[in-house]
């Protein structure tokens, strides 16, 4: 006579076996659909189970050609918008200006100090131009609240007025310096960081090179950190999304229906 200990034993065993051929099916369409799409295994984890989320690009930020937004996690939501102006004024005064811009209030960049460009014009705060290594964390000295940040800009006038110039700002004849940023998620704030390198003369060539951020809330980030086991590697775009919504769908019906759809 069977014991219905050992009934549920055997039943146990059966479902075990059903799932584990049903996940391991599910995992070689994900595997496939990374070969397919020239993805690693690795950049198909959940930006939420890694550490620090990191995004290469080579994104030019013209001069005079509109706002640039930086989506920091790749959501379709922008988080930050830089602007590299140029413009003259009257009496031959000509400026330029390099501005990274919050997109929402409680969105913040790293830095200290004020400037106002001209009488009249919006008061705009300086942005740090940090070195990689560089830590950036809760600090409300450093994250004050406000509506842009100066990175680099410049005056001049012509010679009949004096022929004098200034600058303005951290960025200036620097390379490879980071933005410190602190962004909400889910009413949570997020820290990161995006690298700028600019090529300087009176007006400024700048250029977005990469950019990551911590997935854990309140989390400190580390500048510059773009490999390690805490690193996951993502695309803007996340990967063509579709294709493999598409699968994880299919994978998730298999799943629920036993192996069978």
């Amino acid at each position: 006579m069977t014991s219905q200990k050992t009934i549920g034993r055997k039943s146990r065993e059966k479902i075990t076996v059903r799932l584990g051929a049903s996940l391991e099916k599910s995992l070689s369409m994900y595997v496939a659909a990374a070969a397919a799409s020239g993805v690693g295994l690795l950049a198909l984890l959940p930006a939420a189970e890694a550490k620090i989320v990191y995004t290469r690009a080579d994104e030019t930020i013209p001069i005079n050609g509109g706002a640039v937004p930086l989506d920091l996690n790749n959501d379709g939501t922008p988080d930050f918008s830089f602007q590299n102006l140029t413009y003259t004024l009257r009496q031959a005064r000509h400026f330029f200006r390099l501005a990274v811009s919050p997109a929402a209030s409680a969105n913040r960049v790293w830095g200290r100090g004020t400037w106002v460009p001209h009488p009249g014009t919006q008061t705009m705060r300086f942005a740090s131009a940090l070195r990689r290594s560089f830590t950036v964390g809760p600090n409300a000295t450093y994250f004050p609240k406000g509506k842009a940040w100066v990175m680099a800009a410049a005056s001049s006038n012509s010679l009949e007025l004096g022929g004098y110039s200034s600058t303005f700002g951290q960025w200036l004849y620097t390379q490879h310096r980071f933005l410190g940023l602190k962004f909400v998620i889910n009413g949570r704030a997020h820290y990161g960081w995006a690298r700028v390198d600019l090529t300087s003369s009176f007006t400024t060539a700048a250029t977005l090179k990469g950019y990551a951020y911590e997935t854990e809330a309140n989390k400190p980030i580390v500048t510059g950190i773009t490999k390690g086991p805490d690193v996951v590697e993502q695309n803007p775009g996340n990967f063509g999304e579709a294709t493999l919504g598409e699968l994880a769908r299919g994978a998730t019906g298999t799943l629920a229906s036993g192996g069978k759809k």
